[in-house]
């Protein structure tokens, strides 16, 4: 199959389900059922690799060492295949004793869909569902990992158009987080995390860009941490289907338990990329206030407003050496009042290097302006005490509802930010005296304004005076016809 065709056949999937349930809710069947006929049919493959190595000894086949994933008697997908009635029953139990036979990689993996219920998914829709995913192989040889991984992305992309405001918990705007990898660089060997990981989607990019750099991605080491069930399922096995093996997708509140700890302080990273969810209200801002990791290093955030609970527990998180963080945020974490002070001590201790503005409509389902903030533990000599201010908010393509960076957009900004320089009507690079003489407020537009005038279609004070002629002029001749309309009444 070409990408093209796979796509359209894993899509076919979810059509079945329009009219049963509801689309914010295909995600929680049809991902459990691609990963489950996947890796299936990867076990079939390797038994018979292993068959054609021993020369048809099947005991020497049916190893584990053989295998990457262990599949018990009568929980493969043919054995559910074969099952008449009940089939969400059959479909139940396999999932769960493939969980148990790989406790270490897939427990919990295929979430805690209803199969079972019978109102939503009779037995004749998942007849219908397994029918259609036995249609192709969907081994190794048939479906490389790099094709299934991109399918599975535009599922998930799929899944977010057609679901409208659940998207926003498990999908960060690709184009975006194309350029906050570009902007963080990861190397081989070096540690990755986002503390609300979602879907993986940021995670995934860094080992993908390496990847495509022709660098050791494999070494790359990934962690995460996402509250939904489903969501962080779903993380996960976006990388097993995306070929990656090496890093661990863990269910759980950051805020309340921070998943990752080493001797009863949170782990370090070399790089962090996060879009956490934005002002959330409820959240333990009393044990915030005495947070045993440390996490309040600038202060409490208000109730209503977490952002700045993720930003300090990210920041806490960041190795001491090369540690560096990008982060996705709406445009009021750079300038509301209640957190001035936090950011005030931010903007001291010489953490942000960055902050770059960027168009509308980037957030699922809000036409909000997103914001990107940098910050880096130890920057180089030439960038301490300074500040870059870019503001991109042009560089966005609009359609329909959903913005998004092309190409020449990411080349811009990414240029921009290595340059770190002024540009006019696009950067301006700041000291801290300055940013802190406006009372630690980073509002982009304080510090610099987009060019709003389009050269390309401006015209001459000579065409404007002439068309502010024939305006006048037939602005007159009209008034003339309506008084001699009226005096002829």
């Amino acid at each position: 199959m070409t990408q093209q065709e796979l796509e359209k056949y894993l899509w076919g999937a979810a059509t079945a389900l329009r009219g049963t349930i509801d689309a914010g809710d295909y995600k929680q069947y049809i991902f459990p059922l691609l990963f489950f006929k996947r890796i299936s049919d990867v076990y079939d493959e390797e038994f018979a690799n292993a068959l054609a190595e021993s020369d048809g000894d099947k005991v020497y086949a049916a190893f584990a060492e053989n295998h990457h994933f262990q599949i018990p008697d009568s929980a493969h997908w043919k054995d559910v295949r074969e099952k008449t009635v009940n089939i969400g029953t059959a479909l139940q139990e396999a999932m769960r004793a493939i969980e148990q036979a790989n406790p270490d990689t897939l427990f919990g993996i295929f979430g805690d869909a209803s199969w079972t219920n019978k109102d939503r998914l009779s037995d004749a829709i998942l007849t219908d569902l397994m029918e259609h995913f036995s249609q192709h192989k969907l081994n190794i040889s048939n479906v490389p990992d790099d094709q299934l991984g991109n399918a599975y992305e535009y599922l998930i992309k799929e899944f977010a158009d057609d679901s409208g405001h659940t998207a926003a918990e498990f999908y960060t705007n690709r184009t975006v987080v194309k350029l906050m990898t570009l902007i963080m660089d990861p190397q081989p060997g070096e540690s990755v995390y986002d503390p609300t990981c979602g879907s993986g989607g940021l995670l995934l990019n860094c080992a993908l860009h390496l990847k495509e750099e022709g660098k050791e991605y494999r070494t790359l080491k990934l962690y995460g941490q996402e509250i939904n069930l489903l969501t962080s399922a779903i993380a996960r096995m976006n990388m097993f289907l995306h070929g990656i093996e090496e890093f661990s997708v863990v269910r759980g509140n950051t805020l309340t338990y921070p998943a990752f700890l080493e001797n009863d302080e949170l782990k370090t990273f070399n790089v962090i990329l996060a879009n956490p969810p934005y002002s959330i209200k409820s959240w333990d801002r009393k044990a915030f206030e005495s947070d045993p990791f440390g996490r309040n290093l600038w202060g409490t955030p208000p109730q209503g407003c977490a952002d700045y609970a993720f930003q300090q527990h990210i920041q806490k998180s960041l190795d001491a050496k090369n540690g560096r963080s990008i982060t996705l945020w709406p445009h009021g974490i750079l300038f509301r009042d209640a957190e001035a002070q936090m950011r005030r001590k931010m903007i001291e201790q010489d953490l942000v290097e960055c902050v770059i503005g960027l168009g509308p409509n980037l957030f699922y389902n809000s036409p909000m302006e997103a914001c990107l903030l940098i910050t880096k533990i130890n920057k180089p000599a030439s960038r301490k005490g300074k500040i870059l201010f870019i503001n991109a908010v042009n560089e966005v393509k609009q359609e329909k509802n959903i913005g998004f960076l092309e190409e020449q957009h990411i080349n811009k900004i990414f240029k921009a930010y290595q340059s770190f320089t002024d540009k006019e009507n696009f950067a301006a690079l700041m000291t801290i005296e300055d940013v802190l003489a406006k009372k630690g407020n980073m509002a982009i537009n304080l510090y610099v304004r987009p060019n709003t005038l389009n050269l390309e279609n401006s015209i001459s004070f000579d065409e404007v005076y002439q068309q502010w002629n024939e305006s006048a002029d037939a602005l007159k001749s009209s008034i003339e016809v309506l008084f001699k309309t009226l005096t002829a009444l």
